[in-house]
């Protein structure tokens, strides 16, 4: 036999295919693990691309590598899905047990899924749990990549696994440090609970915008009703009643509606929610006859709504019209909107 594919005394020429194919295993072999799953990883997501199917895919809506569930230490990305699953990455939560990681990283071939279906573990783990680790999702990230994950209650079940194999004494001791992740995780889960950790990794919940505001606003606030003074200028009800046609005379009652004018003229600008925030202090430490000033706090409250007062009455001498005053007020101090959003600043509360 002489030749390369001789047959039936005929030379078989090498096809392009097949030398690529030879070409491609020797530039394989040369590659590191990381570069052969990248390299893994964008022929599927090409091969998707091409059938037409990569928008089958569950797509993340909230999350990014940059704002993983931290835990300590431990860093685990993590992502909601379209469908309102959260879920971990796979490698995340293997670096978050501990664990070195091995096998491939798509379905049915991770390291976790060996682990749980060991002998040690698998008389602990539920058949949800197993068949989870063994079916990884699949799905594509807000930057378009294909990722892979579990939900992220799996590792709450893992952790149990593992503990109650410890119990047993069912685990190796190679194992031990594997164990005490596991313990220090569910002391974590326990704490907040992990919904509520993924939630607020991917901004799913907006809630640290307003457990921030909700400190900030306490600043404004008085703890008791402040004896008497005079906070708003003669010269607010002077102009105010200018500006809205009302005669000005010294035995008068202001318009009851004066008083929602105040409201958004004053309050509602001078920090968001703070107009809320004074009502409900009213209502529980004192009652409905109590002006709404009387419960600003003197150190922040009180100096804030004074220069706020000012800006307000050097804006309405400038005018002879409600609404050209109230549209200018508007850009010089718009109203804060009740609750704020995931994207804004804190800073923007402060003081200015």
């Amino acid at each position: 036999m002489e030749g390369n594919g001789r047959h039936d005394g005929e030379i078989k020429p090498i096809t392009a295919s097949e030398l690529g194919a030879k070409g491609g295993k020797a530039r394989a072999l040369s590659l590191t693990s990381e570069e052969r799953s990248q390299a893994a990883r964008r022929a599927v997501e090409a091969r998707w691309e091409k059938a037409g199917v990569r928008g089958a895919l569950p797509a993340a809506t909230h999350g990014s590598n940059d704002h993983p569930l931290k835990i300590g230490e431990i860093e685990i990305p993590c992502y909601v899905l379209n469908d309102g699953r959260r879920v971990i990455v796979q490698s995340g939560a293997i670096r978050a047990l501990g664990m070195v990681k091995g096998g491939s990283s798509h379905k049915g071939g991770t390291r976790l899924a060996k682990f749980v279906s060991g002998e040690r573990l698998k008389p602990y783990a539920s058949k949800q749990l197993l068949d989870g680790t063994q079916n990884p999702i699949e799905f594509q990230t807000p930057s378009g990549k294909i990722a892979f994950g579990f939900e992220a209650t799996i590792l709450t079940d893992i952790c149990d696994a593992v503990l109650e194999a410890r119990k047993a004494g069912m685990l190796q001791a190679q194992q031990e440090h594997i164990a005490e992740r596991c313990e220090m995780l569910v002391r974590a889960f326990a704490r907040v609970g992990i919904i509520a950790l993924v939630d607020e990794a991917t901004g799913y919940q907006y809630d640290r915008p307003r457990r921030d505001l909700e400190e900030h606003l306490k600043k404004f606030l008085s703890e008791s009703l402040r004896r008497w003074v005079r906070t708003f200028p003669a010269d607010y009800f002077k102009h105010l009643c200018r500006l809205r046609g009302v005669e000005l005379r010294p035995d008068m009652r202001l318009p009851q509606y004066f008083g929602v004018l105040t409201n958004n003229l004053i309050y509602r600008r001078i920090a968001p929610g703070l107009l809320k925030r004074l009502k409900e202090r009213r209502s529980e430490r004192g009652n409905p006859h109590n002006k709404l000033h009387s419960w600003l706090s003197q150190d922040v409250g009180v100096p804030e709504a004074m220069l706020h007062l000012g800006l307000v009455i050097g804006l309405m001498k400038l005018h002879t019209d409600y609404d050209a005053f109230e549209k200018q007020l508007d850009q010089v101090a718009p109203i804060y909107a009740e609750t704020p959003g995931l994207f804004d600043d804190p800073k923007d509360w402060e003081p200015r």
